[in-house]
């Protein structure tokens, strides 16, 4: 199966656009973006806040040295510098309609009642730590799974504030 949006002209930064006005309409009354490079990868980080929760969500975007742009099929060539730039901006449209296509799909189950907006942007939401509950969760899902035992408790009770 092909990539979803595989062939999509629409560039980069009008799919972010249309991220934004979609959020808003939504009701976010927060966006922001960014891009990070980490271990010669880059990823770019979108986040917003929604229903008083901040949520995050981090797009790897694919290396300009990847082979499946650099190289002819087979792998023995290399493919004209300016070729290999077209099938990486291809990559990075493709990237950006497919996380417009599922933040349209969770805000329209949660807006249809099919859904809550907890259940669909839970994984992404933020943990004080900078985190997100999926980052939080998974080595415990996974642990739990490798023990075959469920967790004690994967949230804590958190005590009440204390007033100033």
């Amino acid at each position: 199966m092909s990539p979803y949006a595989e062939h999509t002209t629409v560039p980069a930064d009008r799919s972010r656009a249309e991220l934004e006005r979609t959020l808003a309409r939504y009701g976010a009354d927060q966006f922001g973006y960014f891009w990070e490079e980490q271990a010669g990868r880059q990823s770019i980080v979108v986040g917003f806040r929604m229903h008083n929760r901040m949520i995050r969500f981090r797009l790897h975007m694919p290396s300009r040295d990847d082979p499946q742009f650099t190289r002819v099929s087979g792998g023995y060539r290399q493919r004209a510098a300016h070729v290999a730039e077209q099938r990486w901006e291809q990559a990075t449209r493709q990237r950006w309609r497919a996380l417009l296509l599922v933040v349209k799909a969770k805000l329209e189950a949660v807006d249809a009642g099919i859904s809550t907006f907890e259940d669909e942007f839970l994984s992404a939401t933020l943990l004080p730590d900078g985190s997100t509950v999926g980052e939080w969760a998974k080595p415990q899902l996974d642990a739990a799974y490798a023990r075959g035992l469920m967790p004690g408790r994967m949230l804590l009770a958190l005590p009440e504030p204390k007033g100033e």
